[in-house]
């Protein structure tokens, strides 16, 4: 499938496209509001890959220009800015393109991150009420450490918790996670139940804060 990562020049995004690029065949497209920035984090990527013996093509575009043609589109963007994301590749979004959305919303204080939700409830459901009628939106990796999806060096044993009013959409959005060796995923209803699953996200972030040994720590279910 071609996969646009926007925002795939961030830490979520590299690891979504390292993992991908390494454990799949599938085309990866990375997108940025600076084209440049784009395809110059498409070749460190390229690098990355080549120095473990995996030839990859990674290529980079602004975003309206990576989400055009894409079977599924990864909104690896800040939640402040998913909606104006959204807004301006709209018109680029395939009929039945698959959007999926990583973000959560967070605050900070002394004691900690907390979590933070849009007026919508949820960065999931702010994304199913931006995106055009034909696209399907799912949630999904929100709660992974970035760093470890990143360290190809490190073997994956993680869940992640996927949460779409589209089953198809929830079910093909979990067979891309499981192409990701090491990641399990979770069916976990319409995206009303959206705000637990990232609610999640800020909870491990504490939980890494003030425990040893936990700095990437990720969440399985049994």
């Amino acid at each position: 499938m071609r996969i646009a990562l926007l925002g795939g020049t961030g830490d979520i995004g590299a690891g979504l496209a390292l993992r991908w690029a390494y454990d799949s065949n599938h085309e990866l497209v990375l997108g940025s509001r600076d084209p440049e920035k784009a395809r110059a984090k498409a070749e460190e990527y390229e690098t990355e890959l080549d120095s473990r013996g995996v030839d990859r093509k990674i290529t980079g575009f602004a975003n309206e220009m990576a989400a055009d043609r894409a079977d599924v589109v990864v909104l690896a963007v800040p939640p402040y800015h998913v909606a104006d994301v959204v807004a301006d590749v709209a018109e680029k979004l395939d009929e039945n393109a698959l959007v999926i959305s990583p973000a959560v919303g967070i605050s900070s204080d002394e004691d900690g991150m907390h979590y933070n939700p849009p007026s919508a409830g949820s960065v999931t459901e702010l994304v199913a009420d931006a995106a055009p009628d034909h696209a399907r939106v799912v949630g999904a990796f929100h709660n992974l450490a970035a760093d470890r999806l990143a360290n190809l060096d490190v073997d994956l044993d993680l869940d992640t918790l996927v949460v779409g009013d589209d089953p198809d959409a929830r079910e093909l959005a979990s067979d891309l996670a499981g192409d990701i060796e090491g990641l399990r995923a979770l069916d976990a209803g319409p995206v009303g139940n959206a705000a637990e699953v990232e609610s999640l996200t800020p909870l491990l972030i504490n939980l890494a804060r003030y425990n040893d040994g936990l700095h990437d720590v990720g969440v399985t279910f049994e």
